[in-house]
Protein backbone atom coordinates (compact mmCIF):
# COMPACT_ATOMS: atom_id res chain seq x y z
CA UNK A 1 0.00 0.00 0.00
CA UNK A 2 1.49 3.50 -1.01
CA UNK A 3 -1.10 5.53 0.29
CA UNK A 4 1.33 7.93 2.51
CA UNK A 5 -0.74 11.25 3.55
CA UNK A 6 -1.43 12.38 6.80
CA UNK A 7 -4.71 10.25 7.35
CA UNK A 8 -5.87 9.12 10.80
CA UNK A 9 -6.64 5.40 10.43
CA UNK A 10 -10.18 5.68 10.36
CA UNK A 11 -9.94 7.83 7.27
CA UNK A 12 -7.61 5.77 5.63
CA UNK A 13 -9.58 2.67 5.83
CA UNK A 14 -12.78 4.76 4.77
CA UNK A 15 -10.91 5.59 1.62
CA UNK A 16 -9.30 2.27 1.15
CA UNK A 17 -13.03 1.04 1.04
CA UNK A 18 -14.57 3.56 -0.77
CA UNK A 19 -12.04 3.59 -3.47
CA UNK A 20 -12.37 -0.78 -3.54
CA UNK A 21 -15.84 0.17 -3.78
CA UNK A 22 -15.45 2.08 -7.44
CA UNK A 23 -13.38 -0.56 -8.52
CA UNK A 24 -15.72 -3.00 -8.10
CA UNK A 25 -18.26 -1.05 -9.28
CA UNK A 26 -16.61 -1.14 -12.60
CA UNK A 27 -15.95 -4.75 -12.63
CA UNK A 28 -20.25 -5.12 -11.62
CA UNK A 29 -21.24 -2.28 -14.61
CA UNK A 30 -22.07 0.28 -12.37
CA UNK A 31 -19.57 2.23 -13.67
CA UNK A 32 -20.91 4.85 -16.58
CA UNK A 33 -16.86 6.09 -18.05
CA UNK A 34 -15.90 9.23 -16.08
CA UNK A 35 -19.58 9.37 -14.57
CA UNK A 36 -21.86 8.68 -11.24
CA UNK A 37 -20.34 8.86 -7.85
CA UNK A 38 -19.92 6.65 -4.75
CA UNK A 39 -19.46 8.62 -1.43
CA UNK A 40 -19.01 8.34 2.47
CA UNK A 41 -18.60 10.11 5.38
CA UNK A 42 -14.53 10.97 6.06
CA UNK A 43 -14.57 9.89 9.70
CA UNK A 44 -16.71 9.79 12.74
CA UNK A 45 -14.54 13.53 13.63
CA UNK A 46 -15.71 15.12 10.69
CA UNK A 47 -18.46 16.39 9.24
CA UNK A 48 -17.30 15.88 5.22
CA UNK A 49 -17.54 13.37 2.83
CA UNK A 50 -15.52 11.75 0.35
CA UNK A 51 -15.96 11.76 -3.33
CA UNK A 52 -14.94 10.62 -6.41
CA UNK A 53 -12.74 13.09 -8.73
CA UNK A 54 -14.07 14.28 -12.05
CA UNK A 55 -12.68 13.04 -15.28
CA UNK A 56 -11.42 9.60 -13.57
CA UNK A 57 -12.53 6.26 -14.48
CA UNK A 58 -13.40 4.10 -11.97
CA UNK A 59 -10.72 1.72 -12.07
CA UNK A 60 -8.53 4.77 -11.83
CA UNK A 61 -9.34 6.08 -8.28
CA UNK A 62 -7.66 4.85 -5.57
CA UNK A 63 -7.31 5.69 -1.62
CA UNK A 64 -5.13 9.03 -2.31
CA UNK A 65 -7.09 10.56 -4.88
CA UNK A 66 -10.26 10.40 -3.78
CA UNK A 67 -11.76 14.55 -2.55
CA UNK A 68 -13.40 15.39 0.77
CA UNK A 69 -15.99 18.03 0.85
CA UNK A 70 -18.28 19.51 2.99
CA UNK A 71 -22.16 19.54 3.30
CA UNK A 72 -21.84 22.87 1.04
CA UNK A 73 -19.66 21.43 -1.54
CA UNK A 74 -16.53 23.38 -0.99
CA UNK A 75 -13.03 20.96 -1.62
CA UNK A 76 -11.18 20.63 1.45
CA UNK A 77 -8.78 18.41 0.43
CA UNK A 78 -7.09 17.07 -2.72
CA UNK A 79 -6.34 18.36 -6.14
CA UNK A 80 -9.02 18.48 -9.12
CA UNK A 81 -12.58 19.35 -8.99
CA UNK A 82 -15.41 17.12 -8.62
CA UNK A 83 -18.89 16.56 -10.59
CA UNK A 84 -21.97 19.01 -9.18
CA UNK A 85 -24.28 16.62 -9.04
CA UNK A 86 -22.60 14.61 -7.27
CA UNK A 87 -22.57 16.96 -4.52
CA UNK A 88 -26.14 17.57 -4.89
CA UNK A 89 -27.89 14.14 -4.74
CA UNK A 90 -25.09 12.46 -2.44
CA UNK A 91 -24.57 15.62 -0.06
CA UNK A 92 -28.50 15.77 0.50
CA UNK A 93 -28.28 12.34 2.09
CA UNK A 94 -24.91 12.83 4.14
CA UNK A 95 -26.71 16.16 5.55
CA UNK A 96 -29.70 14.82 6.59
CA UNK A 97 -29.81 10.98 7.41
CA UNK A 98 -27.02 10.80 9.93
CA UNK A 99 -27.58 7.15 10.32
CA UNK A 100 -25.81 6.85 6.89
CA UNK A 101 -22.12 6.13 5.77
CA UNK A 102 -22.17 5.44 2.41
CA UNK A 103 -24.44 6.95 -0.77
CA UNK A 104 -24.33 5.09 -4.26
CA UNK A 105 -25.84 6.11 -7.02
CA UNK A 106 -25.63 3.93 -10.31
CA UNK A 107 -26.70 4.50 -13.99
CA UNK A 108 -26.71 0.83 -14.96
CA UNK A 109 -28.87 0.07 -17.96
CA UNK A 110 -31.28 -2.48 -16.31
CA UNK A 111 -31.92 0.16 -13.39
CA UNK A 112 -32.36 2.87 -16.24
CA UNK A 113 -34.84 0.62 -17.79
CA UNK A 114 -36.89 0.15 -14.84
CA UNK A 115 -37.05 3.84 -13.92
CA UNK A 116 -38.44 4.27 -16.83
CA UNK A 117 -41.60 1.77 -15.81
CA UNK A 118 -44.49 3.62 -14.67
CA UNK A 119 -45.09 0.71 -11.91
CA UNK A 120 -41.26 0.81 -11.03
CA UNK A 121 -39.86 -1.94 -9.70
CA UNK A 122 -42.03 -5.65 -9.02
CA UNK A 123 -40.49 -7.89 -6.45
CA UNK A 124 -40.80 -11.06 -7.94
CA UNK A 125 -37.48 -13.35 -6.48
CA UNK A 126 -36.42 -14.14 -3.15
CA UNK A 127 -33.34 -11.94 -3.67
CA UNK A 128 -35.40 -8.59 -4.33
CA UNK A 129 -37.89 -9.64 -1.24
CA UNK A 130 -35.32 -7.19 0.84
CA UNK A 131 -36.75 -4.28 -1.30
CA UNK A 132 -40.93 -4.83 -0.62
CA UNK A 133 -42.15 -1.60 0.85
CA UNK A 134 -38.82 -0.19 1.13
CA UNK A 135 -37.80 1.66 -1.98
CA UNK A 136 -38.25 4.98 -2.20
CA UNK A 137 -38.83 6.68 -5.92
CA UNK A 138 -38.01 10.80 -6.84
CA UNK A 139 -39.15 12.86 -9.59
CA UNK A 140 -36.83 13.40 -12.29
CA UNK A 141 -36.13 17.00 -12.44
CA UNK A 142 -33.58 17.67 -15.00
CA UNK A 143 -30.01 17.57 -14.31
CA UNK A 144 -29.30 17.80 -10.49
CA UNK A 145 -27.16 21.09 -10.58
CA UNK A 146 -29.61 22.80 -8.04
CA UNK A 147 -29.08 22.47 -4.44
CA UNK A 148 -32.75 23.64 -4.75
CA UNK A 149 -33.63 19.61 -5.58
CA UNK A 150 -31.69 18.21 -2.20
CA UNK A 151 -34.61 19.05 0.10
CA UNK A 152 -36.82 16.73 -2.49
CA UNK A 153 -34.22 14.10 -2.54
CA UNK A 154 -33.46 13.19 1.02
CA UNK A 155 -37.58 13.56 1.92
CA UNK A 156 -38.07 11.26 -0.96
CA UNK A 157 -35.68 8.93 0.58
CA UNK A 158 -37.40 9.02 3.81
CA UNK A 159 -36.37 6.28 5.80
CA UNK A 160 -35.26 3.57 3.31
CA UNK A 161 -32.16 2.69 2.20
CA UNK A 162 -32.88 2.47 -1.52
CA UNK A 163 -34.58 4.51 -3.81
CA UNK A 164 -35.10 4.82 -7.75
CA UNK A 165 -34.23 8.00 -9.58
CA UNK A 166 -37.58 8.01 -11.75
CA UNK A 167 -36.14 8.08 -15.80
CA UNK A 168 -32.39 8.52 -13.82
CA UNK A 169 -31.24 5.44 -12.34
CA UNK A 170 -30.49 3.86 -8.71
CA UNK A 171 -29.72 4.56 -5.32
CA UNK A 172 -28.39 3.13 -2.79
CA UNK A 173 -27.41 3.98 0.70
CA UNK A 174 -25.78 1.55 4.02
CA UNK A 175 -24.37 2.28 7.73
CA UNK A 176 -21.40 0.63 5.77
CA UNK A 177 -19.48 0.74 2.19
CA UNK A 178 -20.34 -2.88 1.79
CA UNK A 179 -24.30 -2.68 2.66
CA UNK A 180 -24.63 0.00 0.37
CA UNK A 181 -22.65 -1.88 -2.20
CA UNK A 182 -24.37 -4.83 -1.86
CA UNK A 183 -27.88 -3.69 -1.51
CA UNK A 184 -27.03 -2.38 -5.53
CA UNK A 185 -25.87 -5.19 -6.31
CA UNK A 186 -29.29 -6.95 -5.19
CA UNK A 187 -31.08 -4.04 -6.79
CA UNK A 188 -30.13 -4.19 -9.67
CA UNK A 189 -30.25 -7.79 -10.39
CA UNK A 190 -33.97 -7.25 -9.31
CA UNK A 191 -34.22 -4.79 -12.13
CA UNK A 192 -32.33 -7.40 -14.74
CA UNK A 193 -34.90 -10.27 -13.35
CA UNK A 194 -37.84 -8.45 -14.22
CA UNK A 195 -36.86 -7.19 -17.39
CA UNK A 196 -35.91 -10.84 -18.14
CA UNK A 197 -39.62 -12.08 -17.29
CA UNK A 198 -41.38 -9.26 -18.64
CA UNK A 199 -39.57 -10.24 -22.40
CA UNK A 200 -40.90 -13.73 -22.15
CA UNK A 201 -44.43 -12.94 -22.45
CA UNK A 202 -45.70 -15.71 -20.29
CA UNK A 203 -47.27 -15.45 -16.82
CA UNK A 204 -45.57 -14.78 -14.15
CA UNK A 205 -46.09 -16.21 -10.62
CA UNK A 206 -46.51 -13.25 -7.92
CA UNK A 207 -46.21 -13.82 -4.26
CA UNK A 208 -48.22 -12.65 -2.10
CA UNK A 209 -48.00 -9.23 -0.42
CA UNK A 210 -48.34 -11.28 3.16
CA UNK A 211 -44.93 -13.50 1.90
CA UNK A 212 -43.26 -10.94 0.83
CA UNK A 213 -43.81 -8.25 4.02
CA UNK A 214 -42.47 -11.75 5.23
CA UNK A 215 -39.62 -12.41 3.66
CA UNK A 216 -38.93 -8.93 3.62
CA UNK A 217 -38.94 -9.03 7.85
CA UNK A 218 -36.51 -12.08 7.75
CA UNK A 219 -34.04 -10.46 5.65
CA UNK A 220 -33.81 -7.47 8.81
CA UNK A 221 -34.41 -10.23 11.23
CA UNK A 222 -31.25 -12.14 9.68
CA UNK A 223 -28.16 -12.30 12.32
CA UNK A 224 -25.54 -11.09 9.08
CA UNK A 225 -25.56 -7.63 8.15
CA UNK A 226 -25.96 -6.84 4.73
CA UNK A 227 -22.13 -6.47 3.22
CA UNK A 228 -20.82 -8.07 6.61
CA UNK A 229 -19.44 -11.24 4.64
CA UNK A 230 -19.38 -10.41 1.34
CA UNK A 231 -17.02 -7.13 1.59
CA UNK A 232 -13.93 -9.06 2.28
CA UNK A 233 -14.55 -12.20 0.02
CA UNK A 234 -14.74 -8.94 -2.96
CA UNK A 235 -11.64 -7.09 -1.40
CA UNK A 236 -10.05 -10.57 -1.63
CA UNK A 237 -10.86 -10.47 -5.16
CA UNK A 238 -9.57 -7.50 -5.77
CA UNK A 239 -6.13 -7.94 -4.52
CA UNK A 240 -6.17 -11.45 -6.44
CA UNK A 241 -6.53 -9.46 -9.55
CA UNK A 242 -3.56 -6.49 -8.31
CA UNK A 243 -5.90 -3.47 -8.11
CA UNK A 244 -4.29 -0.52 -7.55
CA UNK A 245 -7.18 0.83 -5.29
CA UNK A 246 -5.12 1.15 -2.13
CA UNK A 247 -2.85 3.25 -3.14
Amino acid sequence: MKTNKNFDEEELQNRINLAAAYHLADIYGFSDIIWNHITCKTSSKKNTFLINKFGLRYDEITASNLLEIDLEGNILNGDGDINYTGFVIHGAIHKNRKDLHCVMHSHSRSGLAISCLKEGLEILVQDSAMFYNRVSYHDWEGMSTSTKECENIYKDLGKNNTMILRNHGLLTTGKTIGEAFMLMYYLDRACKVQLDLLSTNRDIIKPSNNLLEFAAGQYEDYKYRLGEHEWPALKRMLKKNNSIYEQ
